[in-house]
């Protein structure tokens, strides 16, 4: 088994484990939901095979959706986070070149194009979400609060885990 596969399956263990166990037991204000799990799709090769990526995003957030009891809302969320990834990258990194096994890192995307990549694709996964929760526009202006709070928090939570594991590979 290659390195990646070890380093992928290691992280996808030890996010679930965060989510699970600390992170879905945290509601800040009612407003603040992080979900950092998304790092894990964040963070996949960026030549994986497009149908692999949506399956993967699909296995992880059910695993969120079974422990969090939520019925396929984080699934939904994922895998149209995973469809928007590809075009995301393209469209902010269309002159970068990356190799078959590369991950869209922090160390390849630099901080703040990796801040932009993260921002983005987490407000997706978030306004999908917490529209799917509520699932009507009543309330329309305090959703909007809790995917702006959740994002940033979540951005924050996830630039934090991405700056500690680069600066140890190195």
């Amino acid at each position: 088994m290659s390195n990646l596969y070890i380093r992928n399956i290691v992280r996808f263990i030890a996010l679930i484990l965060l989510q699970v166990l600390v992170l879905n037991h945290m509601n800040l204000g009612g407003y603040i939901n992080p979900y950092v799990y998304v790092l894990f799709i964040l963070l996949l090769p960026v030549q994986i095979n497009k149908s692999a990526l949506l399956l993967l995003a699909f296995l992880t957030s059910l695993t969120i959706d079974f422990f969090g009891n939520t019925l396929g809302l984080h699934a939904a969320a994922t895998v149209l986070l995973a469809y928007a990834r590809p075009g995301i990258l393209r469209l902010f990194f269309k002159n970068l070149e990356f190799s078959t096994d590369e991950e869209p890192g922090i160390s390849k995307l630099k901080p703040g194009g990796f801040l932009k990549y993260t921002l983005v694709l987490v407000f997706i996964h978030h306004t999908a979400l917490f529209f799917l929760e509520v699932f009507s526009f009543q309330g329309f202006l305090s959703t909007l609060s809790r995917i702006g709070l959740s994002t940033l928090v979540t951005t924050l939570m996830i630039m934090t885990l991405a700056l500690l594991f680069a600066s140890r590979k190195k």
